[in-house]
């Protein structure tokens, strides 16, 4: 502007004018400089905000992160200790348990160790009482000795039996029963011993060799012994029975029987022999004699005297019971075989048809060739 004014008055007016367009040029200049420092100040600024916005909005976050991670640190601190604290109670807990069961166990041993021993104390006993029983049966050498062709099949349930058999010689011929007691096992065997004494005071002390009047005084000897006077109960328990008496001689067979029917097998024929209703024992017909029956017997007929434990007896495909039908076609197709292999075969089928099912009841058959 200063140099304008210096030409102009010299009267240089095309100096003065380069001069104002200088002037304007560097006004121009100047001011776009100024501009230009304000613009990148104000850039400056910007992106020291935006960096500044920037970092601060990363040291929120880097704060939240490291909040949230001392959180979680927290977090699972807390769960460790309380998970030891929960497993140390659960260890403190199951020692105790195991303690407890510890001594639980050492308690149940020493029952288990009781019972055992009482369990064999018991069935000490009950072996016994077997041997007691099987010497008051009839022995192997009185029925040989009477009966040369023949076969007991004896099958308890249990170790003793209320299923029995028994025989005593006589002038009149052979004597012997083939019975069924109230029960089984132990109850079973001690009405099987009674029984079997009451016969032997009736025919050896008393001298009664008729089969009916055998019965009749067994039957009276059992009511008084199982109802003696002034007892408050009355028992009922007896036993059901074939007693034969055979002579060889006169080809003639007496028996009585109470509440059993027994087989003869003649020429590939069944005689049924049927008995009394009413068993050896209290009962409505306690008073009434039993019934002797005689048949003539003839050589090669084969006499099967049995309780009903054969064909009572579950079994087979539908679990159903043997019967006494299916016995006697049994019998009939084993007849003609010797008397050892007719016992085997009556064994053998009796095991497969009862397979895995529980034995429910004594089982006796015998059988005599005559």
């Amino acid at each position: 502007g200063l140099l304008k004014s210096i030409y102009t008055k010299l009267g240089k007016y095309k100096d003065a004018l380069e001069m104002s367009d200088l002037s304007i040029k560097m006004r121009d200049s100047i001011n776009n400089i100024e501009l230009k420092k304000a613009a990148f100040k104000q850039n400056i600024k910007y992106e020291y905000e935006k960096k500044a916005l920037a970092d601060s909005v990363f040291v929120a976050q880097e704060k939240k992160t490291n909040q949230i991670k001392l959180e979680k640190e927290r977090t699972q601190k807390y769960a460790l200790y309380i998970g030891l604290i929960l497993v140390l109670i659960f260890s403190i807990f199951i020692f105790s348990r195991f303690k407890v069961t510890q001594k639980q166990k050492n308690i149940i041993e020493h029952q288990k160790h009781i019972v055992e021993e009482k369990q064999k104390e018991i069935l000490d006993s009950i072996n016994y009482a077997k041997r007691i029983q099987s010497a008051l049966l009839a022995s192997n050498k009185l029925l040989n000795d009477n009966l040369p062709e023949h076969f007991v099949y004896y099958n308890p349930k249990d170790i003793v039996a209320g299923d029995f058999y028994w025989a005593v010689n006589t002038n009149e011929g052979f004597i012997y029963i083939t019975a069924d007691c109230t029960g089984h096992g132990v109850p079973g065997a001690f009405m099987s011993v009674l029984s079997i004494t009451k016969l032997n005071q009736s025919i050896n002390e008393k001298g009664i060799t008729q089969p009916d009047l055998i019965l009749n005084s067994v039957r009276d000897e059992i009511i008084t012994a199982l109802n003696p006077e002034g007892s408050t109960e009355e028992s009922q328990d007896g036993m059901d029975a074939i007693l034969c008496k055979l002579n060889r001689k006169t080809m003639k067979l007496e028996y009585a029987a109470a509440n059993n029917s027994f087989y003869i097998i003649r020429n590939k024929t069944i005689i049924h022999c049927a008995g009394d209703k009413m068993p050896i024992g209290k009962s409505i017909n306690d008073k009434v004699s039993f019934t002797c029956h005689e048949v003539n017997i003839e050589k090669g007929d084969v006499i099967y005297t049995l309780t009903d434990g054969y064909a009572d007896q579950f079994g087979g495909p539908k679990g159903k019971k043997f019967r006494y039908k299916q016995l006697e076609e049994l019998l009939l197709k084993i007849c003609h075989l010797g008397m050892p292999e007719q016992k085997k075969e009556l064994g053998e089928l009796f095991n497969k048809w009862r397979g895995d099912l529980e034995q429910i009841d004594d089982v006796c058959i015998i059988g005599v060739k005559v």
